[in-house]
This record gives structure tokens, C-alpha cells and sequence, in this order.
């Protein structure tokens, strides 16, 4: 059965998709105007998380919401599913993700990373994906949205030990806000390579970390806290070896 609503589930995905193929051809003729794009990414979006809902029986919770700040901040996440890269759009408006290149292949979903705007990065140029990343940010936060960066650098398995890439310590001395890290189980439910099953994916905003702390200090407080808090969903003997 879970199977099957899996397959499902990905029937709706298309047709849901194809549904903005139209309104996607207005908004480009249009120019692709900042906003709009952004409240349609939002859209199918909040599409694709219902679909997940009725056809799959996967929810989420957020836990800590008070700890985002009113004004635009550095969110530093985990990423352990496609299902973050989504929801994010939904859960906090108007935030630029850092996203590879690779996606922008994706029908529609593609199209809105170009234009929404999102942060886009090769990975294979190191030193010219953190300039982008740089540059991306601090126009974002110019323009009053906070950031989205998943310094793993691709999805990992719910049980393994947290790892970032370097450069994130380099993006947060150059930006100098408040950063919010974040724990999400999504890969319980949806991991990589595989169907997705029922459930509840938890989204955990842990206490912000203040802009200007030395870098080691940013890493062990991001970092350390994100792995801390993952530890609630990893079995014993997971966490016994790291």
C-alpha cells in the first residue's frame, strides 16, 4: 500500500506541475516579475506538501518558530530530502535558497529557481560557487529576504554524522546576521533514492547564534547544535559511533 500511494503521489506531482505550465508562460512574457514568481513558486509549493498530506499521509511540525528573527537571517540547515528544498518555500516566504545547478534540469521547478530569485551554484568551481553564494546572498538581504543554505552540500541518510562543507564560515562573516540553525528528520520519510511513506516531519528552529563570533565558534554552534538535535530521531548505537 505505501508503495502504491508513493506512486501515486508522483502521478499527482506531474499533473500538479504541468498545471503551472500555463501561468508560467504569462508571468515570462511578463517579464518575470519578482513577487509574482515567488507567490506561484509558493503555490505549487503548498501544492506538492498537500498532495503529500492526502495521498502519502506525510505532515510536518515546526518546533521553535520563535526562535526566527523578525528581520532577515542566515538559516543554516540540514538536508536529508527533497522534501525540505520544497517546503522551505512554504515555511519561511520569500527565502532565497542556495540550490545546484543540477535542479534548474527539473521541468517548472527549474523555471522558478531562475527567476524567484534563488541563489544558484555550480559545484564543480569551488572558488567560483562561494563568490556566487556571496554575491547571491548579500543582494538577497538587500533586498529584505533572509537565507537558506544546506552546507552538506547534498542529502544525507537520516542516521549519519553531520558534516558540513567549507565556505558556510565564510558566508556568515560576510553577511554579519543573526543565524538560525535547523534540524529536520525528512529523511525518515523520504530519503534519497527512495519512496516516501507516512509520518511526521519534524522542522526544529534551535536558538539563534549572534552575527561576529569566530568562525570555529559559529561552526561548533551550528553544526554541534543541528547534530545534537538529530540525535532525537537516530537509533543508539548511531550515535555511539560517531
Amino acid at each position: 500500500m505505501a508503495h502504491t500511494r508513493s506512486l501515486l503521489f508522483v502521478a499527482y506531482w506531474t499533473i500538479w506541475t504541468a498545471l503551472f505550465v500555463a501561468p508560467l508562460a504569462v508571468l515570462a512574457l511578463a517579464g518575470a516579475p519578482a513577487r509574482p514568481v515567488r507567490t506561484a513558486a509558493r503555490l505549487w509549493a503548498r501544492g506538492v506538501l498537500a498532495g503529500l498530506h492526502r495521498i502519502v499521509g506525510l505532515r510536518y511540525v515546526e518546533e521553535g518558530r520563535e526562535h526566527l528573527p523578525a528581520e532577515p537571517c542566515l538559516l543554516v540547515a540540514n538536508h536529508q530530502s527533497t522534501w525540505e528544498t520544497l517546503a522551505f518555500l512554504v515555511l519561511v516566504p520569500d527565502v532565497a535558497i542556495v540550490a545546484k545547478r543540477e535542479l534548474l534540469a527539473i521541468p517548472v521547478v527549474g523555471w522558478f529557481l531562475r527567476r524567484s530569485p534563488m541563489i544558484v551554484i555550480d559545484r564543480t568551481n569551488g572558488t567560483q560557487a562561494l563568490r556566487a553564494i556571496i554575491e547571491g546572498s548579500q543582494a538577497a538581504v538587500a533586498a529584505g529576504r533572509s537565507v537558506l543554505i544546506f552546507p552538506e552540500g547534498t542529502r544525507g541518510r537520516a542516521g549519519d554524522p553531520l558534516q558540513f562543507k567549507r565556505g558556510v564560515e565564510l558566508l556568515y562573516g560576510r553577511l554579519r546576521l543573526p543565524v538560525v540553525p535547523v534540524a529536520v528528520n525528512s529523511g525518515l520519510f523520504w530519503p534519497r533514492g527512495a519512496a516516501t511513506r507516512a509520518g511526521t516531519i519534524v522542522v526544529s528552529y534551535l536558538a539563534a547564534l549572534a552575527p561576529g563570533l569566530p568562525a570555529a565558534e559559529f561552526l561548533r554552534g551550528t553544526e554541534g547544535a543541528i547534530d545534537r538535535e538529530l540525535d532525537r530521531w537516530r537509533p543508539a548505537d548511531a550515535q555511539g559511533r560517531r
